[in-house]
């Protein structure tokens, strides 16, 4: 039974193909919390990562399967390919409620930092990091970002992976993570832009 067939059979309410979703994603899910769990620094206990695993379970078969329902196998994306995303984005909201997800004066082993890339980009960065204000308007451009950037952002500035690293964590090509990068910092620069920091 193939990806669509055996979700069209879940969300038909048919028991043997839950088993099988059951089966054959449990554990693929159970990886990807407890990667998101190291990565993010928390102590990867089975208990924080069952509550997150129910709260994900429920939030994809509540109101008739909605969420799952969403799925639809564009470009060549399989149910496992999509799961490992739901999973990582649901995993960084769930960490969010308690602490936030990304620092803006973490420099990594590169040299990158939030706070050091304003400088390249108008003379008065400098006072812009410095000013409380300014920081908070940073941050709302941040929490603006997409979830999967935010990710982005803290595998490379709070865990300090270099982008080689993040490259093997995200199995992506090279290139593509550095595009994420630059896409990223684009839409940063044009946040910071919008809220009247830069020229």
């Amino acid at each position: 039974m193939n990806d669509r067939e055996l979700l069209q059979s879940c969300l038909k309410g048919n028991k043997q193909a839950w088993a099988e979703f059951i089966s054959r994603y449990t554990r693929l899910i159970y990886n990807y919390i407890y990667s998101v769990l190291s990565i993010k620094g928390r102590s990867a206990s089975s208990d924080q990562a069952q509550d997150i695993f129910q709260e994900l379970f429920t939030c994809l078969i509540k109101d008739n399967c909605k969420k799952l329902a969403t799925y639809r196998g564009k470009n060549g994306c399989t149910l496992a390919s999509w799961l490992r995303q739901v999973t990582i984005n649901f995993t960084i909201d769930y960490l969010r409620k308690f602490k936030p997800a990304v620092s803006m004066d973490a420099q990594n082993e590169e040299g990158f930092s939030l706070a050091a890339v304003l400088p390249d980009l108008s003379a008065g960065a400098k006072e812009f990091v410095a000013r409380e204000d300014n920081r908070k308007a940073l941050r709302e451009c941040i929490d603006g970002l997409e979830l999967e950037e935010q990710y982005f952002l803290e595998l490379f500035l709070n865990q300090e992976l270099v982008l080689d690293e993040i490259k093997e964590h995200l199995k992506l090509s090279r290139g593509a993570v550095d595009m994420r990068k630059s896409r990223i910092l684009e839409k940063l620069q044009d946040c910071f832009k919008k809220k009247g920091f830069l020229g």
